[in-house]
């Protein structure tokens, strides 16, 4: 009789177990209805970028008639982006461009994708919140160094680096004469952004730059044009196109550039009066004989040219 009581027990409790088991897959095979699901975390309506609008997708393992709405923190329903349509199954994909149903902009805050399955009966939200950012952020340059450089991979001068601040975690944006030049890869309240002197992929010539930052954030929000001075650029320059000496006298001619030595040749005609490597500050005797000279400096593969004119006694 014990034994009998016994195996009846025994029975019960595997019955009771295998309905658990039962009712928990069924559970599961219920919450497998919508997978895959992927929402953007951020975006700002107001932008003129790829973040205008908010992605959502996911996938249905089978076809069912679904209302898709936006709920704001509350529960409280903000826009109906789907109602009661029929979807196969497979992926879904929809965009939110952060309005209610009567096109008036919502404040910001964070929203969320409510979905509803008419054959399942079930209603999913979905625990990816939406931000919702139309403020655009605050920059502020710190400094610009050098304010002349010059680029020609000696080591010297050749990159532009301006130091910034920023109310929150955004790009930084450096223009140079009005056209974007550089975008750091890190969204750091404070950094640098350093220039390569490229601009649309080509060398600028020698000359004098306006520089300004903006900052762009998550959302795609992008702030005013911040001024920040002008950067000059300067390969190898001499201060004047000629240079009149008297016979025999000294000239001293200051050579702008960050070498620390350049070489020199003076030549009438085809002939070669002086020549060597002399430090930036060139100083030379003037020839005997007058006449017009053809003075040539290089430095770092650039060259300048002046006319030495020697002037009769």
């Amino acid at each position: 009789m014990a034994r009998t009581a016994t195996l009846l027990l025994v029975l019960a409790v595997l019955a009771a177990s295998g309905a658990s088991f039962a009712i928990s897959e069924g559970l599961k095979v219920q919450r497998a209805a919508v997978t895959a699901v992927h929402v953007d975390k951020i975006f700002s309506p107001v932008c003129r970028c790829p973040q205008a609008r908010a992605a959502i997708a996911f996938k249905l393992t089978r076809s069912d008639r679904v209302t898709l709405g936006i709920v704001e923190s509350s529960g409280t329903l903000v826009r109906t982006l789907v109602h009661r349509r029929l979807f196969n199954r497979g992926a879904h994909h929809f965009t939110w461009n952060g309005r209610d149903g009567d096109g008036t902009l919502v404040p910001e805050g964070s929203y969320r994708p409510r979905i509803k399955l008419e054959r399942t009966d079930r209603t999913y939200m979905l625990p990816n919140p939406i931000k919702l950012d139309v403020t655009p952020p605050r920059i502020r340059v710190r400094s610009v160094s050098p304010r002349v450089i010059s680029p020609d991979g000696d080591g010297r001068s050749d990159i532009l680096h301006v130091r910034y601040r920023i109310s929150e975690h955004a790009h930084a944006l450096l223009y140079v004469a009005g056209r974007q030049a550089a975008r750091t890869k890190f969204q750091r309240p404070k950094d640098n952004v350093n220039w390569y002197w490229l601009l649309d992929g080509r060398r600028l010539r020698p000359g004098t730059y306006r520089l300004a930052l903006a900052a762009v954030d998550l959302a795609g929000n992008e702030s005013k044009l911040v001024p920040a001075g002008t950067v000059r650029i300067r390969y190898l320059t001499l201060p004047a196109r000629a240079y009149r000496v008297r016979p025999k006298r000294p000239l001293t001619i200051p050579v702008s550039t960050d070498a620390t030595h350049v070489r020199y040749v003076l030549r009438h005609g085809g002939s070669i009066v002086a020549s060597g490597s002399s430090k930036p500050r060139l100083r030379l005797r003037a020839p005997q004989k007058p006449g017009r000279y053809v003075l040539m400096i290089e430095a770092a593969g650039h060259r300048a040219v002046a006319a030495v004119v020697v002037a009769k006694r």
